[in-house]
């Protein structure tokens, strides 16, 4: 069983080596690119952004401010606590600001992919409206946009499996909690069994459909990030001397070839956009899914909602992360990655109880993420059959999460990045050749000329 694993984690680890480049240039590249065609403009209506945020406009679909309650909650969580605290260890603290400048680029991409969500999107026969990535390939690209739109869906079967997520929540359970030490149980058996409780907790939730998912997660992802939030702020204001330093060393870090630990300053970049994508997922198309629900009207209001996703994920929770790793000391413990990084940060920071509360925080997020995930996979697996089909793709969900419960973090992490990276490949293209679409919205609000 060690040899399968060890096997399937070095063919993981070399097909993201062959991507990784290809991802780089598509998501930084690409993201430039758009930057420049726009000016930049739509990162001067943040303010419009937040107005439009709570809006509502009597069409059918979900409000905005439910579609970005579920893309943070799928966003928000592991992939800010745990995520961040892996690429500190690999990378050390200046993988923040390759994370930061990804966030940035990561703001313009979620832009114009959820305005094309909109622009370019179907029907249904209920009149509910039905897009995303895989809808804005084939309907905006004539020729090849069913093999793109083919290609993204099944890619999206994989990247967006619980396995990250479940993976965490089982480690956290087993090294926080410690129940080997009232009721004599092997490791593998106690994960087993959270994986089992952690299926049946979704599967109330999920096999409801979009209206139940996005009804539990608007209520709870705000409330969580606001106290992850403040509790975070609390703990880098009470180390206030520390911030200036953390800041220099976080600068000076992302720049010197010596201290890029992760294969050499290259390795270093593309570990950042690596983790930042992962973290607010811009670019990988799966937000769009749930934009492209929406009731917006225009195309560009719901880009700019959508735009907020990358700003409240990673420059603010992963800086907020990072900040208290860096500061705690933790990250220099070498047996210490991922969330039990986190947790121990935290611990050192908020009077020895940081831990326990962030615990409660990281379930809470942990499980908001099972419950919108699950809907990315729908989309893709009813495109790839029929639309009414895709409940079905919710049965391999659950019980994936089982094995997510029971496989080692590297095997979850390499499948992940290797999926989105195949996820976005398709998506960067489809939505660089798309650009017009949204430049013409703009041109006809006035925004740009």
């Amino acid at each position: 069983m060690s040899e399968l694993i060890n096997l399937l984690d070095s063919y993981l680890q070399f097909s993201i080596k062959q991507l990784e480049w290809v991802m780089l240039f598509t998501i930084i590249g690409g993201g430039f690119y758009l930057f420049f065609i726009c000016k930049g403009y739509p990162l001067l209506k943040i303010k419009s952004a937040f107005k439009l945020l709570f809006t509502v406009e009597q069409n059918k679909g979900i409000s905005r401010f439910q579609a970005l309650s579920a893309v943070l909650a799928a966003t928000v969580g592991l992939g800010n606590i745990s995520g961040v605290a892996i690429a500190i260890h690999m990378g050390g603290p200046g993988v923040l600001v390759w994370m930061w400048i990804t966030a940035i680029i990561g703001m313009i991409i979620k832009f114009y992919s959820s305005s094309l969500a909109v622009i370019l999107r179907e029907k249904q026969k209920n009149g509910d409206p039905l897009g995303g990535p895989m809808y804005y390939m084939s309907l905006g690209i004539k020729r090849w946009g069913k093999p793109l739109a083919i290609w993204f869906s099944i890619a999206g079967l994989f990247g967006v499996l619980p396995a990250f997520t479940a993976n965490q929540l089982s480690q956290t359970f087993m090294d926080v909690l410690k129940p080997n030490n009232y009721v004599i149980i092997g490791d593998l058996q106690w994960k087993f069994i959270i994986g089992i409780l952690l299926s049946i907790a979704s599967g109330f939730v999920i096999f409801g459909g979009l209206k139940s998912i996005v009804k539990v997660t608007s209520n709870l992802v705000p409330v969580m990030v606001a106290l992850y939030f403040f509790m975070g702020l609390f703990m880098i204001l009470s180390n206030f001397e520390e911030v200036i330093p953390t800041f220099r060393l976080i600068i000076f870090e992302a720049f010197n070839l010596k201290t890029a630990v992760a294969g050499g300053f290259w390795g270093l970049v593309i570990l950042g956009v690596r983790r930042a994508v992962f973290s607010n997922e811009s670019g990988v198309g799966n937000a769009p899914m749930y934009h492209g629900q929406s009731q917006s009207e225009n195309g560009t209001d719901e880009g700019l909602v959508a735009m907020l996703g990358p700003l409240l994920d990673t420059i603010l929770v992963c800086t907020i992360t990072g900040l208290v790793v860096i500061i705690s000391g933790a990250y220099k413990v070498e047996n210490l990655n991922g969330i039990v990084l986190t947790l121990e940060a935290f611990r050192r920071l908020f009077f020895g109880l940081g831990d326990i509360l962030l615990l409660l925080m990281v379930f809470v997020f942990g499980i908001s993420t099972l419950f919108t995930y699950s809907y990315y996979g729908v989309k893709c697996f009813g495109y790839l059959t029929k639309i009414s089909w895709g409940k079905y793709y919710n049965y391999f969900y659950v019980i994936s999460i089982v094995f997510s419960a029971l496989a080692t973090v590297d095997i979850v992490v390499g499948i992940i990045d290797l999926s989105f990276a195949l996820m976005c490949i398709p998506n960067m293209i489809a939505i660089i050749y798309l650009s017009s679409y949204v430049n013409k919205e703009m041109q006809k609000r006035k925004w740009i000329k």
